[in-house]
């Protein structure tokens, strides 16, 4: 439950469900991350199983939990993955290892419990653990980003899939590619919105200031990036755009909040000399009150299912940048409440820059965002149909 999109979608669920007419369990493979505080007190948490902590976990832990037969399958589907990949020539963007993973793992551990329930949800890819380890009448799988993006095994796919009623999409466009890439699902999918409240989402960027992080200097623009440190989200690159907008004359300061790839962007950050530029706030358990304290939101990723952090600042009212990612036309309206930009470094750069020296843009931007209800809570109702049905 760290701070990310996945995690705030998945909290956004739970705290639309109507807990007078549902009982809902939740099961975590770790109990950690800083969103744990934000579970509905109303959903039941099921005690973590050591075991399950082996999937995520370094083996040095597992060994020491006592689970060999943890490791041995660790090792036999790494073997595995690796096989696949070299066979099929296929990229290091791929998503062979961690489904190979999850459904040799689903052989060695124990079931989560013994309920039988009317609905499974597996709300994060691999789905082999909710298939094989609970008990239900139906199953939802979530996919949360853009499959024409990595390379994967069909075969173990379709049968991954195969075990769900439905496969829930977060976007038409990621919907889009999906059923290009498996065409033989296409009757299984279904769209389920990233489920945000307004209320919860404003309420919460009142609870306090970030003056004191997040320094108010005459004439100096505050952007803003939200998300994991990796590869997806280009992180890696915002040096390098921070410095083509310093070599235009544009005073500004670019926070970066998030967990992961930490020292590759600092490595950046210091190649162009931008350490009083380019900062790094760390991982935030309320992301609300840097959102509304900036300027300007760019989200400058490679790609994205529907990126959840963009939808927060434009409840928030902030003018919203995203790249031209495949999907980035579900996100936003082009130069109604946000901007497109080129994902090259420079056409990025260049785009940040012109949006910052239109101030009748910038004004529109969030004159607009103002006047659109964001909010779906609605979308929870889709869920309801589900165990309505036969």
């Amino acid at each position: 439950m760290r701070i990310d999109g996945v995690s705030r979608s998945l909290i956004g669920l739970l705290a639309s469900i109507d807990y007078t007419e549902y009982d809902v369990d939740l099961f975590l493979i770790l109990h950690e991350g800083a969103l744990m505080n934000s579970i509905p007190a109303e959903v039941n948490l099921l005690p973590e199983i050591k075991k399950y902590r082996s999937i995520l976990c370094p083996a040095k832990e597992v060994l020491t939990n006592g689970f060999v037969d943890a490791i041995f399958t660790k090792v036999k589907s790494k073997r595995q993955a690796a096989r696949y990949v070299k066979q099929n020539k296929i990229s290091s963007q791929n998503m062979v290892y961690p489904v190979y993973l999850h459904k040799n793992m689903a052989k060695v551990l124990p079931e989560i419990t013994n309920k039988h329930y009317d609905l499974a949800i597996s709300f994060l890819n691999p789905h082999f653990i909710t298939a094989k380890k609970i008990k239900a009448r139906k199953r939802l799988a979530w996919i949360h980003n853009d499959y024409s993006k990595f390379e994967f095994d069909k075969k173990i796919e379709i049968e991954m899939w195969d075990h769900y009623d439905y496969i829930v999409s977060i976007s038409h466009d990621t919907s889009t590619a999906f059923i290009n890439e498996l065409p033989e699902l296409r009757n299984k999918v279904v769209l389920i919105e990233n489920i945000l409240s307004p209320k919860t989402i404003r309420d919460e960027a009142d609870r306090f200031t970030v003056s004191n992080e997040m320094h108010d200097e005459e004439n100096s623009f505050k952007i803003l990036s939200v998300g994991r440190f990796v590869y997806q989200k280009n992180f890696e690159n915002i040096p390098a755009m921070a410095d083509i907008l310093r070599q235009k004359g544009i005073q500004f300061k670019w926070y970066l909040i998030g967990f992961g790839e930490v020292d590759l962007v600092k490595t950046e950050i210091y190649k162009y000399n931008l350490q009083d530029i380019v900062k790094i706030l760390g991982e935030k358990d309320n992301p609300y009150p840097y959102i509304k304290a900036c300027d300007l939101y760019v989200q400058p990723s490679r790609f994205e299912g529907k990126s959840v952090s963009v939808r927060e600042a434009q409840i928030l009212c902030k003018p919203v940048i995203i790249t031209a990612y495949p999907s980035a036309l579900s996100q936003l309206e082009n130069n109604i409440d946000g901007v497109i930009v080129p994902l090259g470094n420079e056409g990025c750069a260049n785009g940040i820059a012109e949006v910052i020296d239109d101030t009748r843009l910038l004004e529109r931007l969030q004159n607009n965002c103002q006047q659109r209800n964001y909010g779906n809570e609605s979308e929870i109702k889709k869920i309801y149909n589900f165990l309505a049905e036969n």
